[in-house]
């Protein structure tokens, strides 16, 4: 049986003997790390290479995004799973665009922390319930744009299902066996017939129409 080693990243004591616990009740996940501030956290990414970590997004020193920027920079092999209060759209994307696989709200049941080392050790991105039911429940900030697949091309209306799912462009590239550039150019004609402004825009639209895009393209 293949254990996976999974780094903690909290301030929080308490909270890190509670995930402890949570985690080693799977016997194929075994905490070889703990750390309580960012600057720690990538020093022991460095040093022993854990599979995941799950990093809380406010921490002292290096924050957790700024640790997810590093081992992006450093490519480090590690995975990162943000455990966070924040159950903020905003906020989400920019974990996830910073390199983040996983996106979990405090609190999730033991069953969904361990499922989510799980699906990023296996290379899959991984929202958390209770935050994927907050995203499906806003309701769409863009009145004026309505979703209107019928003029998006089949490979555009895929590009944004996966950008709903949490992909990079890079991901999506792999997803769909196009240049990442091409994913790109998808992305900026999608926001003009959609008729809205930036990247961040256009992944906020996704999300907010993630089952309906589900439902329409299959």
């Amino acid at each position: 049986m293949n254990i996976i080693p999974v780094l903690l990243a909290d301030d929080h004591p308490v909270v890190r003997r509670g995930l402890k616990a949570t985690i080693e009740d799977d016997e194929q996940l075994r905490v070889i790390a703990e750390a309580a501030d960012g600057n720690d956290a990538l020093r022991l990414m460095e040093e022993l290479a854990p599979a995941v970590a799950i990093l809380d997004i406010d921490m002292p020193g290096l924050n957790g995004l700024g640790v997810a920027r590093e081992v992006a920079q450093r490519s480090l092999k590690t995975r990162i799973i943000f455990m966070t209060f924040h159950a903020d759209e905003d906020l989400m994307r920019a974990a996830m665009d910073v390199g983040g696989k996983g996106y979990l709200l405090k609190g999730s049941e033991t069953e969904e922390v361990c499922a989510a080392i799980h699906a990023v050790n296996a290379g899959r991105t991984y929202i958390g319930s209770t935050m994927a039911a907050v995203l499906l429940n806003q309701k769409s900030e863009n009145a004026g744009s309505p979703l209107n697949l019928k003029i998006l091309t089949l490979t555009e209306k895929k590009v944004l299902r996966l950008i709903a799912d949490g992909l990079s462009s890079k991901e999506i590239g792999d997803e769909l066996g196009i240049h990442y550039r091409t994913v790109e150019n998808h992305r900026t004609n999608m926001c003009r017939k959609l008729e809205i402004e930036g990247a961040n825009a256009l992944a906020r639209f996704a999300l907010q129409h993630r089952a309906a895009l589900h439902e329409r393209l299959y």
